[in-house]
């Protein structure tokens, strides 16, 4: 762990201001004209995938930095650490049911970071704040297709 790491209230300032597109793009799926609903679930797909591939790029500097663990874990770390990309790069794929990929994704990431976040020492704060953005990114998605069903 960086020992330069103790600003919990920039991270989490940081974390909350990630989450300012999900919101506005939801709220825009809602309120803007039909004709340009396309153009911010779009947006909001496109934002979903830069930040779940995101999350894996997370395991791969902490397995590089971490100097604990076992070749095991290291690999096992670094394995994971491309699958959110692959997750997300696929929800590019699967046409109407890229946001339900996307969503798959964001859950599994904050599981497999529950089990290996120990490994690196993170500080207790930061899995609470995990928790807590991918339960509004999760609703942020979920509510944007329920805007596309409804409005488009």
């Amino acid at each position: 762990m960086n020992p330069h790491f103790i600003s919990k209230r920039f991270a989490h300032a940081l974390g909350l201001a990630g989450l300012l597109p999900f919101v506005g793009l939801t709220l825009a799926c809602w309120i803007v004209h039909p004709e340009w609903l396309g153009s911010f679930i779009k947006g909001q797909l496109a934002y979903g995938v830069a930040i779940l591939s995101f999350l894996g790029g997370i395991h791969w500097g902490a397995a590089m930095a971490s100097q604990g663990l076992s070749a095991g874990q290291t690999n096992r770390a670094l394995l994971w650490s491309v699958a959110p990309s692959l997750i997300a790069w696929f929800a590019t794929m699967a046409g109407g049911f890229g946001f339900a990929v996307l969503m798959i994704g964001f859950v599994a990431a904050y599981q497999v970071d529950k089990r290996l976040f120990a490994w690196y020492g993170m500080p207790q704060w930061f899995l609470p704040l995990r928790l807590l953005l991918t339960g509004v990114v999760v609703a942020m998605l979920a509510l944007t297709v329920v805007a596309a069903n409804i409005r488009g």
